[in-house]
């Protein structure tokens, strides 16, 4: 694989976010609704497209939720299934309730739906008090005082693996991290010095997300590449390669899949084959070997 650029994602390639992002999510809609989803549905979700950002999953679970107390019937499988069917994403969730139990129902659902507290639910979990104040710019409630789950994030890449990459490749990041996040893992990883601030794409720095190409094209154009690898652990961010290819002609984009994130496995696997993925590696750290075979 004669590689000029390899692309990252951070979550599930870099660091293990099981216990973090992952936990933030059910944890929330639980905070404020005393009811959550099982911890393998947040996987169909993903499964589902357009659910990078994870503020908008848990978005996307609580309104399940609320759903399902207004007669909502469809198992969680299937919602995400319909989700699929409407292009992915949290418009398509909506969407979905809306048509299912009418008007006047989604009205109510609507009226409980409070995606600006499940979002500052969500970073006072994640970050933590300190980080909190000091991103978010915000007093914590008391009874999450205790909560950082970022600080629950085992690395992913081992130290050796970072090294040849770095010495033998063009090195960029895309994440759907707000931008102060991803520097804290980049940091723990040991790629905050060797990535430029030119070769990283966070949330913060183009609106559309995964699966959209131009954050993956544009990094190609920056390396001047004529072979991008882009490494990551959901079929949105193989996706994402593939309609780079589309998008860019002109150069060669591959989709690789890891089974460190959400996908795992046989299945997770398979999975990838279905969308065309270039490969799919046990871990990050079987990339250097791959590359050069």
């Amino acid at each position: 694989m004669n590689a000029d650029a390899v692309v990252l994602d951070v979550d599930g390639v870099l660091v293990d976010v099981a216990d973090s992002y992952r936990r933030a999510i059910l944890e929330s809609v639980e905070y404020v609704y005393d009811r959550t989803i099982r911890k393998e549905d947040v996987q169909e979700f993903k499964d589902a497209g357009g659910f990078n950002n994870d503020w908008e999953l848990t978005y996307a679970a609580a309104l399940y939720v609320l759903a399902t107390s207004e007669g909502y019937d469809d198992s969680l499988d299937e919602f995400t299934d319909r989700i699929a069917a409407e292009g992915g994403g949290l418009e398509a969730a909506e969407t979905v309730v809306r048509d299912s139990i009418g008007a006047r129902a989604f009205q109510r659902v609507d009226d409980r739906w409070d995606p600006e507290r499940l979002r500052d639910v969500f970073q006072q979990l994640y970050l933590g008090p300190e980080l909190y104040r000091g991103l978010e710019g915000g007093e914590p409630d008391d009874d999450l005082a205790d909560a950082g789950f970022i600080h629950d994030e085992p690395v992913l890449l081992e130290s050796e693996t970072r090294d040849v990459l770095v010495e033998e490749y063009n090195i960029g990041i895309l994440t759907g991290r707000p931008r102060a996040e991803a520097e804290i893992a980049l940091e723990r990883v040991g790629l905050d010095d060797a990535v430029a601030l030119e070769h990283r794409f966070t949330m913060d720095d183009w609106e559309e997300g995964k699966p959209h190409p131009h954050a993956l094209t544009t990094l190609a154009d920056r390396f001047d590449a004529e072979t991008v690898v882009f490494v990551g652990d959901t079929l949105d961010d193989v996706r994402t390669a593939t309609n780079a290819a589309e998008a860019d002609p002109d150069r060669e984009y591959h989709g690789v899949g890891v089974l460190t994130g959400g996908l795992t496995g046989e299945e997770g696997r398979q999975k990838y084959d279905r969308e065309g993925a270039t490969t799919v590696l046990e871990s990050v750290d079987d990339l250097p070997s791959w590359l050069e075979n």
